[in-house]
């Protein structure tokens, strides 16, 4: 499934023909399918699930990964069992892609990665919360979830690298941008024996890197990381933002980090919920995070 790249800086068509040349140059058969926009990739999913097909590779970038895994969790075990799912990152936000050492610009290697078929199990995380009608509601998520300050710049992350194109310069404008932003919440959690009642700046739940900001976690140990970030005096701001860059986040004074199977957020007053990177409408009242273990089958690099 094609899920074309928007902004100014890209050419779908340019980069879906560089792909297809790979993809025949390899030998591997294909049909092809694309995504109008965000909202059809779950319908396209679903499609391919109904119509038997046992691979599914998303050429797109975190939040389609995350549409794909949800559908692939609606059905049932046993025949989820039967399908692999692979990436060729090509979103906004690849992150995902990334940790497992796939490139944008290394499209040839990520075929013959995907062409030897080496599947592993993976962990997936999942919130459960209420939403605005009273439902009991989940939602599936390969790289982390936000709650907080950082799930605001991962939406505005998304918007300005729309203009900017690249990933290190749309987040630094997106940390400018947060100046007028809200910079801390009122939360109440849960993280093992350990209860956090106070205000906080912002929350990272990865079951992967979390853009950095639970760089040890990773989808196959049962376990999530936790990064809880207390409010910084400005001069510590800046120290972490260069902390964050230069992938030493957790060396920071006001970040806690945590491991554990299950997060308990009794209280987030007004604060946005991010969930691979997309915005999710923020739950009511209590939710809880957890991890499904050896949930889907992945292709992987050897």
């Amino acid at each position: 499934m094609y899920c074309p790249k928007s902004g100014v800086l890209s050419s779908p068509k340019k980069r879906w023909e560089r792909i297809e040349k790979c993809l025949k140059e390899e030998g591997i058969e294909y049909d092809f399918v694309q995504s109008e926009s965000s909202g059809s990739v779950d319908r396209l999913v679903k499609m391919l699930i109904n119509n038997g097909y046992k691979t599914l590779l998303i050429v797109g970038g975190d939040s389609a990964l995350n549409d794909a895994v949800n559908c692939l969790m609606q059905i049932d075990q046993q025949k989820r069992e039967e399908i692999a799912l692979g990436v060729i990152p090509n979103g906004m936000m690849n992150d995902f892609a990334h940790f497992w050492e796939l490139k944008e610009d290394d499209v040839e290697q990520a075929v013959k990665y995907l062409k030897q078929r080496r599947i592993r199990k993976i962990d997936l995380g999942c919130i459960r919360y209420t939403n605005k009608e009273g439902e009991k509601c989940r939602r599936y998520f390969l790289n982390c979830i936000n709650i907080g300050l950082v799930a605001t710049i991962m939406n505005l992350r998304r918007q300005t690298r729309h203009y900017f194109g690249s990933r290190t310069l749309s987040f630094l404008f997106s940390f400018v941008l947060m100046i007028f932003q809200r910079m801390e919440y009122k939360m109440h959690l849960k993280i093992n024996t350990d209860e956090i009642k106070r205000k906080v700046m912002t929350v990272c739940i990865g079951n992967a890197p979390g853009y950095g900001q639970t760089p040890n976690a990773v989808p196959y140990n049962g376990m999530l990381d936790v990064s809880v970030v207390y409010h910084p005096e400005m001069t510590q701001l800046f120290e972490g933002i260069y902390l964050f860059v230069r992938g030493k986040f957790l060396n920071h004074r006001s970040v806690h980090p945590y491991r554990t199977q299950k997060v308990s957020v009794l209280s987030a007053d007004h604060a946005m919920v991010g969930i691979d990177g997309r915005m999710m409408n923020t739950p009511v009242g209590e939710f809880t995070v957890g991890v499904e273990q050896e949930v889907i089958n992945f292709l992987i690099p050897t």
